[in-house]
């Protein structure tokens, strides 16, 4: 996290939306992570959707476990709700709040390591129950945090900073996620603002478990020769004669391929990362069809970008649960404790 703060001044011409916020008024404090991370291009592409979207920040509710992409929810929103929960543990108090206050737009924050290794089984609860809310993945392939680790989400073969190779083969969150019953299912890069911007937008107009996969690349633990999700290529080279534990600073990359087209990143040992744009002819309201169209892709090698999935008539935990239309902290003693003779009915009803 940071306690380093923003100006409070704003100018006087400002544009505003139509709930009167500009959009300085959605960011949080200044950014501590690495110059050039993907995460805050995720955070600044946040900040456009809700202030584009017109949503009041107090009626935001963010949620996110350990690592760099969990302390994002710094970095924007700063007027709205906050938790930052234990290690892959945000989706089950994600679910708990949501179930006591469902009035609150809930985003729930996550990276590749907090979700799909110590909190894969929290993800997965998430996903099948329906609960209404945006998870954001901020997939990298490492643990950042804790000096570069591979995580579950890392391909095999690709080589970790200090030379070791992965062996092990990856987990994928989108097809999990189109498997497990998510209605809304989305996977974008972190450096295709015209891309994620809308699909973050679509996420939160959704009523349901909304999920998005973004490739958001390490520029300092998985920026190297081997890593099959890396961005050098983009940058100005320089060679080492020596081995200093330094990040230097550099430039996120940005791309806006066009529709069907491949996003192709080389890498340093001549393998090559392809992210590909879906077209106008795929069907996003077909499941089968969005999990066979990653297998395939996969299968290429490539990753599919856009809406994978969505299902126009979702089903979130609350109907499915069939709980009262007031937030359940807004219920009182007498709605709450309904009498000795309603309960003895009850229980006499249960027998």
């Amino acid at each position: 996290m940071t306690y380093i703060t923003k100006p409070r001044m704003r100018h006087p011409t400002l544009e505003r939306n139509a709930v009167g916020y500009t959009r300085r008024d959605y960011e949080g404090k200044v950014s501590t992570l690495c110059a050039g991370c993907g995460h805050d291009s995720i955070s600044a592409a946040i900040i456009q959707a809700c202030w584009e979207l017109d949503i009041e920040p107090h009626r935001v509710a963010k949620l996110s476990g350990i690592g760099c992409s969990s302390k994002t929810p710094d970095y924007f929103l700063g007027a709205s709700h906050g938790f930052n929960t234990v290690h892959g543990r945000m989706p089950s108090v994600l679910t708990g709040a949501n179930l006591a206050n469902r009035d609150l737009l809930y985003l729930g924050v996550s990276g590749d390591g907090d979700s799909a290794s110590i909190g894969l089984g929290q993800f997965a609860h998430a996903m099948r129950r329906g609960v209404n809310m945006v998870y954001i993945v901020e997939n990298n392939g490492v643990y950042g945090l804790t000096k570069g680790q591979f995580s579950a989400t890392a391909d095999r073969g690709s080589v970790a900073k200090k030379g070791a190779a992965n062996a092990d083969s990856p987990i994928d969150l989108v097809g999990m996620a189109l498997q497990l019953g998510a209605t809304y299912v989305g996977r974008s890069f972190s450096g295709d603002k015209a891309q994620l911007v809308p699909l973050i937008k679509g996420a939160i107009l959704h009523r349901g478990a909304a999920f998005l996969d973004v490739i958001s690349p390490c520029v300092a633990f998985n920026n190297h020769a081997g890593s099959t999700k890396s961005y050098d290529h983009v940058r100005a080279h320089n060679e080492a004669v020596s081995f200093i534990d330094f990040i230097a600073l550099g430039d996120e990359i940005s791309a806006e391929p066009a529709p069907g087209d491949v996003l192709e990143l080389p890498q340093d040992d001549g393998t090559v990362m392809r992210l590909r744009k879906l077209t106008a002819e795929h069907d996003p309201t077909d499941r089968v069809a969005a999990m066979n169209l990653v297998m395939a892709h996969q299968a290429r090698g490539e990753l599919v970008t856009g809406l994978l999935y969505i299902d126009p008539s979702p089903v979130d935990m609350h109907e499915a649960l069939n709980t009262a239309d007031r937030p359940l902290n807004a219920l009182g003693k007498e709605d709450l404790c309904p009498g000795a003779e309603k309960l003895a009915k009850i229980n006499a009803s249960l027998r």
